[in-house]
């Protein structure tokens, strides 16, 4: 039987979303034009449209765990994210790339605490190997915020693999494509970005809401 919950959540946009917002929908049945992508986590608490309060249409979303971009490669047989990356730069021609990672991230503790195959196909494991290059830039293991700053380091790692990808190389040097990191808490909702000169988080806004300059951000160090 199919869930109750979701056949109630969408009887509820029937009547209300669906209705208000019918003119978009109409329009984004033809095409879509989204200026951003999101690449984050796939944990349910993590969700970009409502973090960044957007509408149908307005965000390209690759979610996986760990917000993990491989680096570049044209072996083996199946790349989702790398497709989807490719799509959204090639076809969507998106301005902007942001990497989402965040707080108590399952997928980065799995790596840091080298948590048990939960199959015989490993297949967590064998993904969040990925986070390994990562590791040297999070600073001492046995630190209180490590698994934090592993977390930081695994949007700035997924960062800088995105820059082996041709075409957003390509896009990035005509300057049609702007790569940013960032970090949501769940429990307190702080969202922050990464200043790209130094690559140190700090929130986003500060307490009247402004957005803050890459040069206000907090040193995480």
């Amino acid at each position: 039987m199919f869930p109750t919950a979701l056949t109630d959540g969408y009887r509820s946009f029937l009547s209300g979303r669906f209705p208000e917002e019918s003119r978009r929908f109409q329009d984004l049945a033809t095409s879509q034009a989204p200026e951003v992508l999101v690449i984050s986590c796939c944990d349910s608490r993590v969700a970009p449209e409502a973090i960044f309060d957007a509408g149908p249409g307005e965000l390209f979303v690759i979610r996986n765990v760990a917000n993990i971009v491989p680096v570049y490669e044209t072996g083996g047989d199946y790349h989702g994210t790398s497709a989807a990356i490719e799509f959204a730069v090639v076809g969507l021609k998106v301005k902007h790339i942001v990497v989402l990672g965040h707080a108590t991230c399952g997928g980065i503790k799995a790596y840091a605490t080298k948590a048990e195959p939960l199959s015989k196909g490993n297949f967590i494991g064998k993904w969040t190997s990925l986070v390994a290059p990562a590791e040297a830039k999070a600073g001492d293991s046995s630190a209180p915020d490590y698994l934090t700053r592993l977390e930081h380091a695994m949007v700035s790692q997924s960062l800088e693999n995105l820059t082996t990808f041709p075409f957003v190389k390509e896009a990035m040097d005509a300057g049609e494509l702007h790569l940013h990191g960032a970090h949501f808490g769940i429990a307190n909702g702080q969202l922050l970005v990464r200043n790209p000169e130094t690559g140190d988080f700090g929130p986003a806004t500060d307490a009247a809401g402004r957005a803050l300059r890459p040069s206000d951000t907090i040193s995480c160090n």
